[in-house]
């Protein structure tokens, strides 16, 4: 690209976001609405059951991690039936149904107990629906827009990310920190997002199936490509790196911002996120996936080493920005490279054991960060994800070199 490309990069842009197909921007509002209901719970939830509940941070970050890994795991079932059946809607209405159903359970918990369990049902709903509702984005979306595709729905997404805590932080100001009030307004997104993906979305025509075949047959799993399981272990050492962000609110209770404005922090990292996550989502479809992860993972290591470091909520807030800065630039990115690496018709069961690895290596992530920070200290747990990157970052070095010197 020439130096005196940039007005033509912006119009780019904009002219690849006109013709990305319909059902791209309705499934981003479906993802919008209920990520406004999910985040409106998840960014007090932590203050909630640690103030209210009594719960130690070890057990908030097994919680979480717990809950983070069933999502994930669920995720190879219902890609797995989505292939089988060749249909991605129905499992997706299912899993946002789910979801929905749930939200009252948090409003009404007397004690941690039925908040585990109200956050596991919840992530299995989101499970449920993340396989079947990524596979048909890829589907939907022309191959050469899929960066662009996966990049939009992720950053509609995350605009639902930062209202819900902008709205619990109103909420909680209104009627005084009143945690359940807040969670019950929070069913209101949840049903509206399901109304949407039953009215506004469709699963793609495609070539009628002669026959349907197990997507878990073993001459199916050879199908896919060691690039395909490749693309899994870089998810997976991503998610080892970046921990629940349950410890970002955490963290800036510690900092001494106000129980009320907690959520502010999540707010201000899913606005970075959701401005930055088409843009680099359209710059992957230009460029090296390999370069745009480890800057990636080197923005993530200045994340880790600010709020490690950081003492008062200014610093604090330039890291969590960071974070968001990371994640815009790498989430569409590894939705977008399993895509690729796919083949169509197994598409689902793809993302089903990408997530499976993931969901693993975040149930680890999770509990490793919550004992740290018992046991050490909160710098402690954000050092250590910083180390992880590095290392990471040295491995796909390691494997840029390796592929230039095979090619040579």
């Amino acid at each position: 690209m020439s130096m005196n490309s940039t007005p033509t990069s912006s119009s780019s842009h904009f002219g690849a976001l006109r013709r990305l197909p319909t059902g791209i921007w309705v499934l981003g509002f479906v993802s919008l609405l209920m990520d406004i209901s999910s985040e409106m719970i998840h960014s007090l939830l932590p203050l909630f059951m640690v103030g209210t509940l009594g719960v130690s941070v070890a057990v908030v970050g097994l919680i979480e991690g717990l809950a983070e890994a069933t999502a994930l795991i669920v995720k190879v079932f219902s890609g797995v039936i989505s292939d089988w059946v060749g249909k991605r809607k129905p499992l997706a209405v299912l899993g946002y149904g789910l979801g929905a159903l749930t939200k009252p359970l948090f409003a009404l918990a007397p004690g941690a107990g039925l908040v585990f369990t109200a956050r596991l049902l919840d992530r299995v709903g989101k499970g449920i629906r993340g396989a079947p509702r990524d596979a048909l984005v890829a589907d939907i979306a022309p191959p050469e827009m899929r960066g662009a595709a996966f990049g939009l729905r992720q950053s509609l997404d995350t605009v639902g990310a930062f209202i819900g805590p902008l709205l619990a932080v109103g909420l909680m100001l209104l009627w005084a920190n009143n945690f359940r009030a807040v969670f019950a307004v929070a069913v209101v997104p949840g049903v509206l997002a399901v109304a949407l993906l039953v009215f506004g979305v469709r699963d793609p025509d495609g070539a009628p199936r002669q026959q349907r075949v197990n997507p878990v047959s073993r001459a199916n799993l050879k199908r896919l490509s060691a690039a395909y399981w490749w693309v899994v272990g870089i998810g997976a050492v991503f998610t080892l790196a970046r921990f629940s962000e349950a410890f970002l609110v955490l963290r800036a209770e510690q900092t001494g911002v106000a129980t009320a404005l907690v959520p502010l922090v999540m707010v201000a990292m899913n606005v970075v996120y959701a401005a930055s996550a088409y843009p680099f989502g359209h710059l992957s479809d230009r460029m090296s996936h390999s370069r745009l992860l480890l800057w990636g993972l080197a923005v993530l290591v200045a994340a880790d080493a600010v709020i490690a470091l950081s003492g008062h909520w200014s610093g604090l807030l330039a890291g969590v920005a960071l974070w968001g800065i990371h994640m815009g630039m790498t989430q569409g990115l590894l939705a977008a490279m399993v895509a690729d690496v796919a083949p169509a018709d197994l598409r689902g069961t793809a993302y089903g054991f990408f997530n499976l690895v993931s969901g693993l290596a975040m149930l680890v992530a999770s509990v490793v960060a919550g004992l740290l920070w018992q046991t050490l200290g909160p710098a402690w747990t954000f050092g250590a994800g910083g180390l992880f990157c590095l290392l990471a970052m040295g491995g796909l070095a390691w494997r840029g070199l390796r592929l230039a010197t095979a090619q040579a």
